[in-house]
């Protein structure tokens, strides 16, 4: 056999048959409708962001449109006179989440660093599920036991009545805490071990190493979880409904701010809502403070994605 018969010989062995080319195709044809699905999810997604704020700006815009500015960031809110003074609202709101996040915060981050660094791992395998599972109670639970059992108990410790500002401050902590912790931990764990060992090597102690190389190397996913607790905070509508009070009043500035009662945007529009009648100034209004709202979010958001940002680049673009 010459080599022009081997070669023609390997030709036909390598031809692809038909089979070949009909499992070719259809590989080829669920690659392309997997990367159309991912594409129209991500697409989608956008969408419902934007259609979200066109419906909130068209039934709302007449609020900015129609009512004074001075008048509408004013601090009395009384529709029934036709008073929607939204700042009172905005200071109840602000309150509530700065206390949930003042707790919040360090105790979730402690919590974190404890399950990631310190805790033993049959103990951790026993606390993460138990944390995590916190994130399903109902809050309309967990406001009912703020009415009943915190609020009481407030009372009791010297304020006026326990339906304040610091008892949704509390509740929406709690809350809080199981997605703080959570990301929290995800992110310490995924900072290599090698940095661990090496600073360990170096003659640093374990809180050594915790603080100054866990953490740094960790900071944009820390971050992350603390802007999404103050999301999951801000955002709260039932139990703070329930446990602050709602009255729509700016407290006196100083150490018993907190514990005055407050009224939130959320719990104004989740209140207020079913009683107004559609096209009203009220039901604009109402709206209106949910693009305030919407807006707020969003600020914090693109603080939080600036600020990672910053992190991965000075590092390098390693998180």
């Amino acid at each position: 056999m010459n080599l022009a018969q081997i070669a023609k010989r390997q030709y036909v062995e390598r031809r692809p048959n038909a089979q070949t080319i009909r499992g070719w195709l259809r590989r080829n044809w669920l690659e392309w409708l997997i990367e159309v699905l991912i594409r129209a999810a991500g697409f989608s997604t956008i969408l419902i962001v934007g259609l979200i704020f066109v419906f909130l700006l068209r039934e709302g815009l007449p609020t900015f449109l129609d009512i004074p500015l001075r008048q509408l960031f004013s601090s009395r809110w009384y529709p029934i006179e036709s008073l929607y003074g939204l700042w009172s609202l905005i200071v109840g709101s602000i309150l509530v989440t700065a206390g949930a996040v003042i707790i919040a915060v360090p105790l979730g981050l402690t919590t974190a660093i404890y399950l990631g660094e310190i805790a033993p791992q049959w103990q951790r395998e026993i606390l993460k599920p138990l944390i995590e599972m916190l994130a399903g109670i109902p809050s309309i639970v967990l406001g009912f036991l703020g009415w009943m059992v915190l609020a009481p108990l407030i009372q009791t410790m010297g304020a006026s009545t326990g339906l304040t500002a610091f008892s949704g401050s509390l509740i929406l902590a709690y809350m809080a805490l199981p997605t703080i912790i959570s990301i929290s931990e995800d992110a310490l764990y995924a900072v290599p071990k090698t940095y661990r060992d090496g600073a360990l090597a170096m003659g640093a102690t374990q809180w050594q190493t915790i603080w100054r190389v866990v953490l740094p190397a960790a900071r944009s996913g820390l971050m992350m979880s603390m802007m999404l607790g103050i999301g999951r905070a801000i955002g709260e509508t039932m139990a703070v409904m329930m446990v602050t009070g709602n009255a729509a009043n700016v407290p006196d500035f100083g150490p018993t701010m907190f514990f005055s009662p407050v009224r939130t945007m959320t719990a104004t529009i989740a209140a207020e809502m079913g009683e107004v009648s559609q096209g009203s100034m009220h039901y604009n209004v109402l709206f209106g403070i949910g693009i305030v709202l919407f807006l707020i979010t969003f600020g914090i958001n693109s603080l939080a994605g600036r600020f990672v940002g910053r992190v991965v680049r000075r590092r390098g673009g390693q998180l």
